[in-house]
């Protein structure tokens, strides 16, 4: 976890597992502050969960915070990026999805999956003729 002030000066830098790291946000950090995460399927879950708490979380998309990854790839790195990136005035944000927009979103991704191994299968079996 990584945060910022409103001058944008390092506040905050932790290492935290899975278990804790919901407990000691939920400790230190009032509701009403902005939550900066990459977005994921996993991301979203957190993100409903932060909102039903008062809190504002914000998701951007990983090719959008990728850009402001300093050097290497690794958790650090990636939470100073994701705080660098909700700084930039016009950053794009990705919406909180629903479980039930989640749901509809995993059908429509196998459907195509399917449509894709039905289209090889068919030109799999034209060219063995």
């Amino acid at each position: 976890m990584h945060g910022v002030d409103l001058n944008e000066k390092t506040v905050w830098r932790r290492k935290l597992n899975r278990e804790e790291w919901l407990k000691v946000l939920l400790e230190k950090i009032t509701p009403g502050c902005e939550i900066g995460m990459e977005a994921c399927g996993g991301a979203r879950h957190w993100a409903r969960r932060l909102e039903a708490k008062g809190y504002v979380v914000k998701l951007i998309a990983p090719q959008f915070v990728k850009p402001y990854v300093k050097s290497n790839k690794n958790d650090a790195n990636d939470a100073e990026a994701i705080c660098e990136a909700m700084s930039r005035p016009v950053m794009r944000f990705v919406a909180v999805k629903t479980v039930e927009q989640q749901d509809a979103q995993a059908v429509h991704r196998i459907r195509a999956g399917l449509l894709e191994q039905r289209t090889a299968k068919v030109n799999q079996i034209r060219g063995s003729v």
